[in-house]
């Protein structure tokens, strides 16, 4: 198999696995609603939470983390130099899979948002966005998603928590000393995750962001 059917395999798959709208076929399957017409509209946990409950918010948050993880393995699966890649040379696959690796995380992200199973909708990717960087080190997963659970237990908004953990990322990667295509990710990522919570900033500097537990109008 040559490189550029790996990379094709890797781009359409971690692609792939970040779109599956697991809230949207939660709500389908348990309630038999489109859960892009109640709440915020978003496919992500939050909203299936106020929409549907702990249950299935929990289901969609652990499945949606686990999309991450498995497109950031799948692209270093299929360029591991004893794997699909076993033909290539060793110092190919050393220089290309932590940029295939990246690369599969951030299109996992845009996945989670932009499914193209559900019209090119979908969550705020901030679930799906802690998966990759478990994968990519689970030491940067470990301090975001403390990052996140603080600022939540703080504030007790979850849009807050996403926020924090979005820019908290990149210095992460940084302190911890991970390479450059890895830190990118970070960046790149954070910021996406940074664009998909816009209306969710407008209403934290409006004050009127809701807590866990409170309801949220359709915008």
């Amino acid at each position: 198999m040559n490189l550029w059917m790996l990379l094709v395999l890797a781009v359409l798959g971690s692609y792939l696995l970040g779109s599956i709208p697991t809230g949207y076929w939660v709500g389908r399957l348990l309630k038999g609603i489109d859960i892009r017409e109640h709440g915020s509209k978003s496919t992500g946990a939050t909203n299936v939470l106020r929409t549907l409950g702990k249950g299935p918010a929990l289901l969609v948050l652990l499945v949606d983390v686990l999309k991450g993880v498995a497109a950031v393995t799948l692209a270093r699966w299929l360029f591991n130099p004893v794997g699909f890649a076993a033909s290539l040379q060793m110092e190919q696959m050393d220089a290309w899979q932590p940029w295939m690796a990246a690369l599969a995380a951030l299109l996992a992200v845009v996945g989670h948002s932009k499914s193209p199973w559900i019209g090119f909708k979908g969550g705020k990717s901030a679930a799906t966005g802690l998966g990759v960087l478990f994968a990519l080190n689970w030491q940067v997963g470990l301090v975001v998603a403390a990052v996140f659970l603080s600022v939540l237990a703080i504030a007790r908004i979850v849009s807050l928590g996403s926020i924090a953990a979005a820019l908290a990322a990149p210095v992460a990667m940084l302190l911890l000393g991970q390479p450059l295509p890895f830190v990118l990710v970070g960046l790149v990522a954070g910021g996406y995750v940074l664009i998909t919570h816009r209306a969710n900033i407008q209403r934290l500097l409006a004050g009127q962001e809701p807590q866990i537990g409170q309801k949220v109008e359709n915008p």
